[in-house]
């Protein structure tokens, strides 16, 4: 069942009502006798109706052993209750000389932390019924209800087979949400009452406190709610000088609310068994009769013995039914995790099959978030819609798991998207990374039949405004129309989002492990190979080099005796000679920085390049006109000075190389985190940029540049060039765990930014 948050009062406000201290209420049902014992069982407190039983006002049984009201054998047996533990009940048959004749007792006792309950309740004879007489009431009982394995029909006939036990006017199947609210799912009744069936009532009808005492004692019987409670003499435990503990007493008062709330109703007796699953208050079976009903501590037992027999078949049905779903939902999940596992890209095997995420939580839509990659499947929210929920359950949420089947009341913006998104199943993948997994369902509109309006409970004080519960007056039909709620996420749907949260981490792991051995593999593998190019580039340049020098000889010393074809050839095999070597060399250097050790040391970036700058116009003689721009001082970094130089010189030398410009100007310089952050969103300063006003590189080349013996243009243009510059600049970048990359426009020239660690 679902609740309006508009119509219903915030139960945070009525917490004294469920607070209140009903287990010690210092006084018992009038029908009976009440005794406290200390451990020598001397009487420490009696209820102040003994005279009426007994003969015997409670200040002459006060301070008394149990011997001066009930035989040494009976007493013998009470004593052994002390051996059992808390709250666990035995009854006995007890005949009581009283003052004017002998008077038989069922008599029920218990043990509490401090003392030994005793509670009496007169009967016609000291006979019992016998088990013959018990297994006739309760076998036919037994047998209908094991009959069925429909829920419904079940709680239908655990309904009737109750009344025909307690002949009640009234008996109802009472079964509580997680709210603390409930419904009736099942009843039987005299003909001319009104059907209480498929009633809704809210929490405070059973508040917290009651319904803690259902959980811990399977039995409530109140056979007169008019009569009169009797209070204990005293009304504290003298020992411990606290109220006694009445929480397993079957003659426990009835708090003055509750009997307002059946008397509104019209009714004067109740019994109330508990229905337990997996040792949680499932629902109640609740008998009402309008006028007083007395039964008989057998017929008690029978109803508690049917109660715990109903749990234990009510347990198998409702667990019969969600393990069925269980099953669904797990081979469902198994299929999807084994496919992600399998899967060479993450994020196509959560999205991909579509149904297979939705169906795992039985959702009707859902969003995969990667980091600010955000996939939406089914039927969903708005893309800007899912981001602003997502920005907001990162301030909000805390847990790895998010649940709620009405969304709009604690996030109003998705009214919005109510249609799509009223319930909401947010898992956590990382707490790293924002790696979400959200699903969806619709709002679902329901009418919802309460037992009276749930409002009239609800009493605001004129003069400071607060909130108190007190029993409405009618208890007929009042319908609610419930708005901006889903269907509830079920346990077992919330349980099998974790399991996918655990199952996908594990996966994650795992690839992290396969991919730290194949780069382990490949980190060994690139070694051999640098110290094979080492050695094979080194001893290629031998032959190289005798196959030039030959070549030169012949054309020097016999050019006379060669024609122009000779001639034409043997200047080829110099030219390519040449050219191979240039090549050798360069492969050569790239497996020398394979194989080298970083010299990192603070280095003044200005010095570099103020020798760099000096050294590259000597050497080039038509670069007088070439404008060096530096516009503020560089900082100190750690690095390897000798390597930096080599990075800075390929860049100035590629910038003065590939400009047609008539002005030609190179810039270095660097950007701040601000500047940064706004041009890449990285968090790494400084970042070192070289900008030029060249020829500039094609947007489809920007990253093939960097590949070793690429180049753009043929060997006639540009001042050939074997294409390696920018292989090795980005070779020791990466030495320096730095990065590169370049911007570009055709024509207007080109800026190469690059990071060192």
């Amino acid at each position: 069942m679902s609740q309006s948050e508009d119509n219903l009062p915030p139960t945070a406000s009525l917490t004294n009502h469920d607070r209140k201290p009903i287990h010690i209420p210092g006084s018992i049902q009038p029908h009976g006798v009440l005794l406290a014992l200390n451990p020598q069982l001397d009487i420490l407190q009696v209820s102040n109706n003994t005279q009426d039983f007994f003969g015997k006002s409670p200040q002459e049984l006060l301070g008394q052993p149990l011997t001066s009201l009930l035989e040494a054998q009976q007493v013998e047996a009470i004593r052994q209750c002390w051996l059992k533990n808390i709250g666990i009940y035995t009854t006995y048959k007890v005949a009581i000389h009283t003052l004017y004749d002998e008077r038989y007792f069922d008599c029920i006792v218990h043990r509490i932390a401090d003392a030994l309950i005793v509670e009496l309740e007169p009967i016609e004879s000291i006979s019992e019924v016998s088990f013959l007489s018990f297994h006739a009431l309760v076998s036919e009982a037994i047998a209908d209800i094991q009959r069925t394995s429909n829920l419904t029909e079940f709680l239908h006939l655990v309904a009737i087979q109750v009344r025909q036990i307690t002949a009640f006017d009234r008996v109802m199947v009472y079964q509580f949400d997680r709210t603390g609210a409930g419904a009736v799912v099942a009843e039987a009744k005299r003909e001319d009452l009104p059907p209480y069936l498929g009633l809704h009532y809210p929490a405070t009808d059973i508040p917290e406190s009651a319904r803690n005492l259902y959980q811990r004692s399977w039995l409530r019987f109140v056979p007169n709610l008019t009569g009169q409670p009797v209070k204990l003499v005293p009304i504290e435990n003298p020992i411990t000088q606290q109220p006694l503990d009445l929480s397993f007493s079957v003659l426990r008062s009835v708090d003055s609310c509750c009997i307002e709330y059946y008397q509104n109703m019209g009714v004067t007796g109740i019994l109330v068994i508990a229905l337990m699953q997996n040792q949680q208050l499932w629902g109640l079976i609740s008998c009402h009769h309008e006028t007083p009903k007395h039964l008989s501590s057998e017929l008690r037992q029978i109803c508690e013995f049917l109660g715990r027999i109903v749990s234990l078949e009510l347990r198998h049905k409702v667990n019969q039914l969600e393990l069925d779903y269980q099953v669904k939902l797990q081979s469902l999940q198994s299929e999807f995790i084994e496919s992600i596992s399998q899967a060479d890209n993450f994020s196509d095997a959560l999205i991909k099959p579509e149904l297979r995420l939705l169906d795992v939580v039985s959702a009707s839509g859902a969003a995969v978030c990667l980091d600010n990659e955000i996939t939406l499947v089914g039927t969903t929210p708005e893309i800007d819609q899912v981001r602003a929920l997502i920005e907001w359950a990162e301030t909000q949420v805390k847990d790895n798991l998010f649940s709620s089947d009405s969304l709009p009341q604690i996030y109003p913006e998705s009214v919005a998207f109510k249609d799509t998104a009223s319930g909401l199943l947010l898992l956590r993948i990382s707490q790293v990374r924002r790696y979400y997994i959200l699903w969806f369902r619709p709002e679902v509109m329901q009418t919802v039949n309460w037992a009276g309006n749930p409002n009239e409970a609800i009493q605001v004080a004129e003069v400071d405004g607060t909130l108190t519960w007190s029993p409405r007056k009618s208890f007929a039909k009042w319908q609610e129309t419930v708005q901006l709620t889903s269907l509830a996420w079920k346990q077992c749907e919330l349980d099998n989002a974790i399991a996918l949260r655990n199952a996908i981490v594990g996966i994650v792991l795992s690839k992290a492990d396969e991919l730290a051995k194949i780069n382990s593999d490949l980190e060994r593998s690139n070694r051999e190979l640098a110290s094979f190019a080492y050695a094979a580039s080194h001893d290629l340049k031998e032959p190289l080099r005798g196959i030039y020098n030959y070549s030169t000889i012949l054309l020097e010393d016999y050019a006379q005796i060669l024609d122009a074809d000779g001639l034409e050839c043997l200047e080829t095999v110099v030219t390519l000679s040449v050219r191979m070597e240039t090549l050798i060399n360069a492969l050569l250097r790239l497996a020398q920085l394979g194989q080298a050790q970083l010299r990192q040391q603070a280095t003044n970036l200005n010095e570099l390049l103020n020798q760099l700058i000096d050294v590259f116009r000597a050497s080039r003689q038509d670069s007088q006109h070439f404008d060096i721009r530096i516009p503020r001082p560089l900082p100190t970094v750690e690095c390897d000075s000798v390597l930096v130089n080599e990075v800075f010189s390929n860049l100035i030398n590629n910038a003065f190389k590939y400009n047609d410009k008539t002005e030609q100007w190179v810039e270095i310089g660097y950007l701040d985190s601000p500047e940064l952050h706004k041009k890449r969103q990285t968090p790494e300063p400084p970042v070192f940029y070289v900008r030029d006003n060249g020829i500039g590189i094609p947007q489809h080349h920007l990253e093939t540049i960097f590949r070793l013996f690429k180049r753009l243009h043929s060997q006639e243009k540009y001042g050939g060039g074997v294409g390696a510059g920018l292989a090795i600049v980005k070779k020791i970048i990466e030495l320096h765990n730095g990065r590169i990359w370049v911007e570009s426009t055709i024509g207007v020239g080109s800026t190469f930014y690059f990071t060192l660690e």
